[in-house]
């Protein structure tokens, strides 16, 4: 009888033992997994303002592009009628019939060859304009996208605090199991056990390599969009207007690929961006869960 009673207290001091341990490693867990959802939802949070970011820039570009486009189609048209007018120069441009067919267009439509020509030579210098103020504000979104792409990741401490949430579920994975075998009631350490555990599934690398993704899109992006904004703003120079056609040209021809290659950059960037979003939110979720069976 004494022995009896012995095991039965003997089975009493390990079962409060055991109640003992699994509280001290749940709150082990409370301690080290809460507060990570908050983290990652303001890299979440950033990571949207550099979508949007991103995606004016890319915007801005295209439109520059666009403006590149239709001002090298106004200058073809000035250049056909001032050929027209300069008979010098006819050998130099295209057929008779492509000059005349342009010159008749303006001619019918403003009445007086002047008149077209400063019509033309007008909307070809505000295009040129345009054009600088949209390639100069892609690359101002750019540089804002760059920055925040380069501190928008998991730094050290967030990886080690999740390293630390993911160690302290281990441990009481360890001590719940003997406790379950002990009659404990183990529901609670259960579901902290089977949500928590969720980040040893997480890839918090793909979170970090879209941040690079897209900080090295908005360099790139910001670098074409400096030189393409300086390119543009020397081609629509009087200097260069009014004097040599090929200079002009090609300085024109540049900063339209330019600004096509700030467009693609600022795109590559914003799809990082989203994507960035994505491997985020999954990662929340974890998180989210896992904090909300701690409280």
């Amino acid at each position: 009888m004494r022995i009896y009673g012995f095991f039965i207290f003997l089975s009493l001091f390990v079962s409060n033992a055991y109640c003992d341990e699994l509280d001290a490693a749940i709150s082990n867990v409370r301690q080290n997994c809460t507060g990570i959802s908050d983290r990652l939802s303001d890299l979440k949070k950033m990571a949207g303002i550099n979508t949007a970011v991103t995606g004016v820039g890319t915007a801005a570009a295209t439109g520059a592009t666009i403006v590149g486009i239709v001002k090298t189609s106004t200058d073809k048209d000035l250049e056909m009628i001032l050929s027209r007018v300069d008979n010098k120069n006819g050998s130099k441009n295209p057929s008779a019939g492509e000059v005349m067919s342009v010159y008749d267009k303006y001619i019918d439509k403003y009445g007086d060859i002047g008149v077209a020509t400063d019509t033309l030579q007008n909307k070809s210098k505000t295009l040129g304009n345009w054009r600088t103020g949209l390639i100069a504000g892609g690359t101002a979104t750019n540089v804002v996208g760059a920055v925040i792409a380069g501190n928008n990741r998991v730094d050290t401490d967030l990886q080690t605090q999740i390293s630390n949430c993911t160690q302290s579920v281990d441990l009481l994975k360890n001590i719940a199991m003997p406790a379950r075998f002990d009659g404990i009631d183990t529901g609670v350490a259960d579901k902290i056990i089977t949500e928590c555990g969720q980040y040893k599934n997480a890839d918090l690398s793909v979170i970090n390599n879209r941040a690079r993704g897209a900080l090295i899109s908005s360099v790139i992006g910001a670098a074409t969009g400096v030189a393409g904004t300086l390119t543009s703003g020397m081609a629509n120079t009087d200097n260069v207007r009014n004097g040599n056609d090929g200079k002009e040209k090609n300085l024109n021809t540049a900063a339209n690929v330019l600004a096509g290659g700030t467009a693609v950059a600022s795109g590559a960037a914003t799809v990082f961006n989203a994507t960035q979003i994505s491997a985020i939110k999954k990662i929340v979720n974890i998180a989210d869960n896992c904090e909300k069976v701690l409280q």
